[in-house]
């Protein structure tokens, strides 16, 4: 089972939320690091703030598009 954190983008779905994760890494040649941002649609029984960090997990797919669902919410000071 696979676990993220990621920020909340969106929230206009019923039922679902669009979190964006952002992953860091160096490139192997130029030593530059490189930020990459992936969008994943989870599912959400309760409405959830914009810009609100959660952590997701991998779960069996509940649609076409939705195969997380939120395992925790942050608190502000938390993060």
């Amino acid at each position: 089972m696979k676990t993220y954190t990621g920020k909340i983008i969106s929230n206009k779905m019923n039922n679902t939320v669009v979190v964006e994760r952002e992953i860091t890494y160096r490139h192997p040649l130029f030593k530059k690091i490189i930020r990459k941002t992936r969008r994943i649609k989870v599912h959400s029984t309760t409405k959830i703030q914009l810009g609100t960090r959660v952590k997701i997990k991998e779960v069996r797919p509940i649609s076409k598009d939705k195969h997380f669902e939120i395992l925790e919410v942050f608190k502000e000071d938390e993060i």
